[in-house]
């Protein structure tokens, strides 16, 4: 058990998709002006996470390495990637137009966010199991979401402060993604070496 605890732990701060591997700056950047529309794309982001990495192990266990077929699993991951954020895309539209309207085009992108397509291919990397899959994969997740929605608080603070005229915009925002990557960073060693 402890060591699920330290696998979620380690993915959702320890070593964060966006903070620390860098990946999904686009929806970082872009969607984070309003913290429900980064509430709304870290939990649609969890989502596809979640299904395509139930779906990614699931075909490339059972189904491609049972009949030698490895070599085909890139291709089937982004398949089953594109497949699941249609329907979620789908299910936000039917669920909420207005956060499917504030999502715009960042919620068809992230088919191409590089946090869903990184995930699957790390997870072969590590070789994890089913359990471990789903325990890496919500603390990614959860730290996506978290990591969205404190840049978007800080980001919405910024917006009504007196900041100079050279870092307004983008470069106070590149700025605090920057203070707040070397506050995740701090820690490092927490959960031990957990992916």
């Amino acid at each position: 058990m402890a060591h699920l605890l330290y696998l979620f732990f380690g993915a959702a701060i320890v070593n964060n998709f966006i903070l620390v591997r860098f990946l999904g700056l686009c929806p970082f950047l872009g969607v984070s002006n309003k913290i429900n529309a980064a509430f709304g794309m870290g939990v649609a982001t969890t989502c596809v996470l979640l299904i395509t990495s139930m779906g990614c192990y699931s075909v490339n266990s059972y189904i491609l390495d049972a009949y030698s077929l490895g070599s085909l699993d890139l291709l089937v991951d982004i398949v089953i990637i594109a497949l699941t954020v249609q329907f979620v895309e789908i299910f936000i539209r039917f669920i909420s137009i207005d956060l499917y309207n504030s999502l715009g085009i960042y919620l068809p992108l992230i088919t191409t966010n590089c946090v869903v397509l990184g995930l699957v291919l790390l997870q072969k990397t590590l070789y994890f199991s089913f359990v471990e899959c789903l325990v890496f994969t919500t603390g990614a997740g959860v730290g996506f979401t978290l990591v969205l929605v404190l840049f978007s608080a800080i980001r919405e603070r910024l917006a009504i402060s007196d900041v100079p005229e050279p870092f307004k915009n983008t470069a106070i925002a590149l700025v605090t993604a920057g203070l707040l990557s070397l506050s995740f960073m701090g820690f490092a060693g927490f959960a031990g070496s957990a992916a």
